[in-house]
């Protein structure tokens, strides 16, 4: 089992960004997936997640900005990043739990796979 992120960088304020999570070994749509973020320093938080039936549940500082989709033929997760704040910045972590539905997953230990994380940072 893999998950490899891709498509953190340097933006500006008001900037956008697309995160993707290709997975391997398994099947992202028949999961809980969740995207994560960590500044150092501090706990991991969660970001957005999406069940295997497609509903999604976004943490408050983020809702209205960022979507999480998934593409079944690519087995990839993505979070799209709009209007991006200086305090969006972390690593960001693509993570799969052992569940179908998010509900049983609230937690970062719910999650049993993790990639390697991509930086996203918001500067001027």
């Amino acid at each position: 089992v893999q998950l490899v992120e891709s498509g953190g960088g340097l933006v500006q304020p008001g900037g956008s960004l697309n995160l993707s999570c290709a997975a391997s070994g398994f099947t992202v749509s028949l999961r809980c997936m969740g995207w994560f973020r960590q500044v150092q320093g501090k706990a991991r938080g969660r970001v957005a997640r999406i069940s295997a039936d497609g509903t999604t549940t976004y943490a408050e500082a983020v809702k209205g900005r960022f979507t999480i989709s998934k593409d079944s033929a690519k087995n990839t997760l993505y979070l799209q990043m709009n209007a991006l704040k200086p305090g969006d910045t972390a690593m960001y972590y693509c993570a799969a739990a052992g569940f179908k539905s998010c509900e049983y997953a609230p937690l970062p230990t719910d999650y049993a796979y993790w990639g390697q994380g991509t930086q996203v940072t918001v500067s001027s």
